[in-house]
């Protein structure tokens, strides 16, 4: 349904009167995370008028693949029980550490059974994966490791953004703000999202087409492939593990 510009903007001005938060979101903090992940959707997500929640196992600044700290709001044991979102990040070294990692598994697994979403952003599916929570679901990831999704049991599809039921997956780095965005529409309606993306002044035009395999010319993706593979191998080693 859309809204007539009246109750749009009684419903903006409902969800900003007196700093009401409508819904609750857990993003995982992680060493090595990739910041960009979670901070595309975060504001999303704060615009949304969510209460975010910034998870890790202490309340030590937490710090990324890019030298960026961020400081966790709530720890695992503090985290409600139930929440809206539970989001997970992507990343590099870091992901293949959590991956591997028990107490975040374990953290991933209880709040996933009870979140109304379970969600990601690039390689952060395969930490989903690994905690075996996107096994016979529809998924996607950054390109270079998608074939992986396959491998954990989830069914891979291409996309910036990719739901089924009530995982909801993005792909790479950028695709966060896209993610955040479908969010948006999927929770509070296409023309709540389309106001949100017009206060981001989000209308990407990049100076060049190489973000993604079909646009790179042939010598950048063999060169990006290549990067990848020693993270590659190690995540099918460790999803691998996990469904045994």
């Amino acid at each position: 349904m859309v809204m007539t510009q009246n109750q749009l903007q009684t419903k903006w001005g409902d969800l900003t009167a007196k700093n009401e938060r409508v819904g609750t979101v857990a993003m995982l903090l992680y060493p090595g995370m990739t910041a960009l992940d979670l901070v595309g959707p975060q504001y999303v997500f704060s615009v949304m008028r969510m209460s975010v929640y910034l998870i890790a196992n202490t309340k030590e600044p937490v710090l990324t693949d890019t030298g960026l700290a961020i400081v966790p709001t709530m720890t695992f044991e503090d985290c409600p029980e139930k929440v809206t979102i539970l989001f997970v990040p992507g990343g590099s070294e870091g992901t293949l550490a959590a991956m591997e990692d028990e107490a975040t598994l374990s953290f991933i697994r209880s709040r996933g059974a009870q979140a109304d979403y379970v969600t990601s952003v690039c390689t952060g599916s395969l930490i989903l994966a690994a905690a075996g929570l996107l096994k016979d679901y529809k998924a996607t990831s950054h390109w270079a490791t998608r074939d992986l999704l396959e491998e954990a049991g989830a069914e891979l599809e291409e996309g910036r953004v990719v739901f089924d039921r009530n995982r909801i997956t993005g792909g790479g780095v950028t695709a966060g703000i896209d993610f955040g965005l479908a969010i948006a529409g999927r929770i509070r309606g296409d023309e709540y999202a389309k106001l949100i993306q017009l206060i981001a002044e989000y209308s990407p035009e990049p100076p060049y087409r190489s973000g993604t395999p079909c646009e790179a010319d042939e010598a950048t993706v063999k060169h990006v492939t290549e990067m990848f593979i020693p993270f590659v191998t190690k995540a099918r080693e460790l999803l691998q593990r996990a469904d045994n």
